[in-house]
């Protein structure tokens, strides 16, 4: 992770809104600096001829109107610079969003397999809903202590050179402190960030597996252990608003004592003679506001220092390589044939696939074999276009006998010609009829119940209240496994697609529905379906037209065995 900066321009990269904000934000801020000083010059002139020369209220009127007028036009710009600050925010957090989503999509299911959902869903939620500190008070502020010094010193300069030269002298050890402040501030920001994720995922990850921990007695356990992480995060907290409110301690001292200087200065001038009054008035309210922006700065630096954070990480993210791919559109496919075909992780000495060949042709069913961690699920999500190839190459024919490479294709064009069924299928939150169509949008309900006839599905009709109109939990929560894995069929099924791609399509299931299913994927691969089918039991590996053996590249004991 980087170092956090006070203005980080992959922000204006990535966020567009931010750009236009800043913009007028540094505007705003001119308009305030000004004010700030015609507030200075007219409180000055107005004491200055009270006291000496004795003018009245009435003597006074144009000044107290304008000085009005000026109490005014800042509480005016304070609002619309508040406002803007939060419709920037929102407009941000949502481009943030949207393209953490989008790139995450683009880096594929081989990327995400690495990464704990629960430090992603947080990151997504409460990592990026941070940055309204930042857009609201700090970045402000930032623009501010810019603005406004130049300008008050500008206006003092013409005025008294001394009181000019302190404020120079002393002026640079707010910033001073302020970045040795926020180097113990980054780390333990970063510390709290990390516990929060950390307590994130493995609350995510309790609560999808509380089922199982009920069952073997292991749910007050993990309540304990998110108790103590959540302690962890409470402590890690107070510790950081300790440092944040002591920061503001020293820097409100500085800033006392700095001024403090100024005002002896002044006060000698003056009792010497070699000042008036009127002047000494204008520094001393001009000085304490060329340090407020810089001491408000390092004030709420603390705020946004979560937010930030969280939108570092959230560039890390957005700039990982996608896996790169040509933009052609894919032929309607009627062989897939993989040439020497290697896989290899990030992390690992050997490779997952090692030189696999193999082709599937339509109106045939090819299986792959080989003992678990063989790379067989690995060659499956380079063939999908999941994961790269470290050498060799995947050609697809099409009904013009003409070649194409998947790397000269678009993926997503690739990807429409398959009906897939992975490993470990995945239902979503919602309806059995929508995670149904997540293949085939447009489907109707007579289409749906053929593919879960097709898939030896109707036993889970018949145990649903609703039928196809039922609710199911995140992850097919309320369904066997077997149940799952149907479902999962019959979705990939429903695509009515050149290619099936299909990982341990009768794990879990009895042996009344495997030989459904058999039949079902027979009658597609005569149908003109090009079928492959990774696979453990022998009765699937008979049945297939072909068997293609993968040996493991990765000894047992790396893999787990």
């Amino acid at each position: 992770m980087r170092t956090m900066t006070p203005l980080d321009p992959r922000l204006l990269r990535h966020a567009r809104a931010s750009v236009a904000y800043i913009a007028s934000t540094a505007a705003v801020g001119t308009a305030q600096a000004l004010l700030i000083i015609a507030q200075a010059g007219l409180l000055a002139y107005a004491i200055s001829a009270a006291f000496l020369d004795g003018a009245r209220l009435a003597d006074l009127r144009g000044e107290l109107v304008g000085l009005a007028a000026v109490v005014a036009g800042r509480a005016v710009l304070a609002w619309l610079q508040e406002a803007a600050a939060h419709r920037a925010s929102a407009e941000v957090k949502s481009q943030l969003r949207r393209r953490l989503v989008a790139h995450a999509v683009q880096l594929g299911p081989g990327w995400l397999s690495g990464q704990r959902t629960g430090e992603l869903t947080t990151l997504a939620t409460r990592g990026v809903d941070a940055l309204d500190g930042y857009f609201a008070k700090y970045l402000p502020q930032l623009v501010l202590a810019v603005v406004v010094p130049v300008a008050v010193l500008a206006r003092i300069v013409t005025e008294d050179w001394v009181a000019t030269l302190t404020i120079v002298l002393t002026l640079p050890l707010i910033p001073i402190f302020m970045v040795l402040v926020g180097k113990a501030t980054q780390a333990r920001t970063r510390r709290q960030w990390d516990t929060l994720s950390r307590l994130g995922y493995h609350f995510l990850d309790v609560v999808a597996g509380l089922p199982t921990l009920k069952v073997f007695g292991r749910a007050k356990a993990q309540a304990r252990t998110i108790a103590a992480v959540t302690d962890d995060y409470r402590r890690a907290s107070m510790r950081t608003l300790r440092v944040a409110f002591l920061s503001a301690l020293v820097l409100e001292l500085l800033a006392t004592l700095s001024v403090a200087l100024v005002a002896v200065g002044i006060g000698l001038r003056l009792a010497e003679g070699r000042m008036d009054l009127q002047t000494g008035l204008l520094i001393l309210v001009l000085a304490p506001e060329a340090y407020l922006p810089l001491r408000m700065v390092g004030v709420h630096f603390h705020a946004s220092a979560e937010g930030m954070a969280a939108a570092q990480r959230v560039f890390d993210v957005l700039e990982t390589p996608a896996p790169t791919s040509g933009g052609r559109p894919c032929p309607r496919p009627v062989a897939v044939r993989a040439e020497a075909a290697t896989v290899r992780y990030p992390g690992r000495d050997r490779p997952a696939v090692d030189g696999v060949s193999l082709e599937v042709r339509r109106g045939e069913v090819v299986a792959l074999a080989g003992p678990s961690g063989a790379g067989k699920s690995s060659l499956v999500a380079a063939l999908m276009g999941f994961v790269p190839l470290a050498a060799g190459r995947i050609l697809l024919e099409g009904e013009d006998e003409s070649t194409v490479s998947t790397a000269d294709v678009d993926p997503d064009s690739w990807r429409s010609h398959i009906g897939w069924s992975p490993q470990r299928p995945h239902l979503f939150a919602a309806t059995l009829a929508d995670n149904l169509r997540v293949a085939r949008p447009g489907a109707s309900d007579t289409e749906l119940m053929a593919a879960l006839a097709d898939a030896a599905a109707e036993d889970v009709l018949a145990v649903l209240p609703d039928g196809l109109a039922t609710r199911v939990g995140e992850g097919g929560h309320g369904l066997s496994a077997g149940q799952r894995r149907r479902v999962a069929l019959a979705r990939a099924l429903l695509r009515d697609a050149p290619v099936l791609v299909l990982d341990e399509p009768t794990a879990d299931l009895d042996a009344v529905a495997e030989r459904r299913v058999r039949e079902t994927l027979t009658r597609r691969a005569r149908s003109g379906a090009a079928v492959l089918v990774v696979a453990h039991r022998p009765e699937m590996l008979a049945w297939a037209d072909r068997a293609v053996p993968i040996e493991s590249a990765v000894p047992a004991q790396e893999v787990g065995l």
